[in-house]
């Protein structure tokens, strides 16, 4: 079954996450291209953040889990739009690359979706 989704990426560090059914939290098991000082000032907008974030282990499979569970989202009784969101640290490298991919996996079953990038126009976080 085909249905709308919506998918927000965002910063952990810019406020809280926007509501979904279903929130990735990216920050904990992957590894962030901001602790490399040649990619921390770029964002998922660049090539070299795209892969290293798609290359690392774990990403391309939670991605097919995730959307395994919009599936499951929208086959259930209840139409409606399946919401989304991926946090990182600061919303420019690890969230924004994770959303696309995710968006493409879903575009490619037949779903419509739309993505959004909360934090990603954000300055880099000095930590």
């Amino acid at each position: 079954m085909s249905a709308v989704v919506e998918i927000v990426s965002f910063g952990y560090l810019h406020g809280e996450p926007p509501s979904a059914h279903l929130t990735i939290d990216l920050r904990h098991h992957f590894r962030d291209p901001h602790v490399s000082p040649e990619l921390r000032y770029m964002t998922a907008d660049d090539e070299p953040v795209r892969a290293a974030v798609l290359g690392t282990s774990g990403v391309a499979a939670l991605a097919i889990a995730t959307a395994a569970a919009v599936e499951a989202f929208a086959d259930g009784p209840s139409a409606g739009t399946v919401t989304v969101a991926d946090g990182c640290a600061g919303g420019r490298h690890r969230a924004p690359v994770f959303a696309r991919a995710l968006a493409e996996l879903l575009r490619d079953s037949g779903h419509d979706v739309t993505v959004q990038h909360r934090d990603m126009h954000r300055d880099v976080v000095q930590r």
